[in-house]
């Protein structure tokens, strides 16, 4: 018999603090590890007060309600597959998640319908199989201010000089086992 825990994450911090979130089994679904998640929150600092964000390929929703745990003003979730729309509808109602907006849509249509310079921080963790990094790279750096950061998960490493075409520079990376976390930002 399988562990449940295996087929869930939890939120590390903030207000809803150890709360778990199911991770379905569907194929290409792979949600940020607890351990990632946590160092991601503390490169970008434990209070997100007034920050806007975008989980553009959400899947279970653990970076965007992390982020809105932490005190975000406003989150969408955006993911295409209906039977995790209708979750983590269902988790959005159970926090009342009030700064959370869940959307059905395509990950990369969303990101490039934003408003230049309208938000300050874009999780982007698509599937590794889409072949979509570079679009989704390329429509999130147009989407952050100039003080905002993406957050990229990604099969490799992705250095300055693979950043360069998308205007945009290595914060922090980090590597934990096939999974490669990047914190990017505007090129000075």
């Amino acid at each position: 018999m399988k562990s449940k825990a295996a087929h869930e994450v939890r939120i590390i911090g903030g207000q809803w603090k150890r709360t778990r979130l199911a991770v379905p089994d569907k194929a290409g679904l792979r949600p940020t590890p607890d351990r990632v998640r946590e160092t991601l929150f503390n490169w970008l600092g434990h209070d997100l007060a007034g920050w806007r964000c975008v989980d553009a390929f959400a899947g279970t929703g653990a970076l965007g309600l992390e982020a809105a745990s932490r005190g975000a003003a406003h989150v969408l979730l955006v993911e295409q597959d209906a039977d995790l729309v209708s979750l983590l509808r269902a988790v959005q109602a159970k926090l009342d998640a009030t700064a959370v907006k869940v959307e059905r849509a395509n990950g990369l249509s969303v990101l490039a319908r934003l408003p230049p310079a309208s938000v300050d921080l874009v999780f982007l963790d698509p599937p590794f199989d889409a072949g979509v990094h570079d679009k989704a790279l390329a429509a999130a750096a147009a989407a952050i201010t100039d003080e905002g950061v993406i957050y990229l998960e990604a099969p490799h490493a992705w250095d300055d000089g693979k950043l360069a075409p998308y205007r945009l520079s290595l914060l922090r990376h980090l590597k934990a086992g096939a999974v490669h976390a990047h914190l990017l930002r505007r090129a000075a």
